[in-house]
């Protein structure tokens, strides 16, 4: 793979659950990360003393997180009304010649900043709250 353009890395949001994916305005800044944890089946029985793990029986999460401008009132709102009302709608993140990533998140912070003679800048944070599905492109 070759280097890629950080703005071509985005965060989609379902507006209205039926797949209309739109990208979250204003965003400068977007990472997502995926973790699985580990299930120990060490034993006094396992081979030199070293760690076992039993694959494919952790749990999975992914997380997204991004920082930018307030742009376009219509995704600014959509954000905030599915934190007031906790709801996990379906997100979609491109990652440039890798693939897509869908599914549900939650958005579990939401930050608001701003100096006296700059912008007002947000950050958000979300969790994976489901499955999630990979489409390589």
């Amino acid at each position: 793979m070759t280097a890629q353009n950080g703005k071509d890395l985005l965060i989609k949001l379902d507006l209205t659950g039926g797949g209309q994916f739109e990208t979250i305005a204003g965003l400068r800044a977007t990472r997502i990360n995926f973790n699985a944890e580990t299930v120990d089946v060490t034993s006094l029985e396992s081979a030199g003393g070293w760690r076992e793990l039993l694959g494919g029986a952790g749990v999975k999460s992914a997380g997204l997180s991004g920082s930018g401008v307030f742009k376009d009132a219509n995704t600014d709102e959509r954000a905030r009304q599915i934190f007031f009302d906790g709801e996990t709608p379906d997100f979609q993140v491109v990652i440039p010649d890798f693939g897509i990533v869908e599914g549900p998140f939650q958005i579990t912070g939401i930050e608001y900043a701003g100096s006296y003679n700059g912008e007002a800048t947000y950050e958000l944070s979300l969790a994976s709250a489901g499955a999630l599905a990979f489409t390589a492109l």
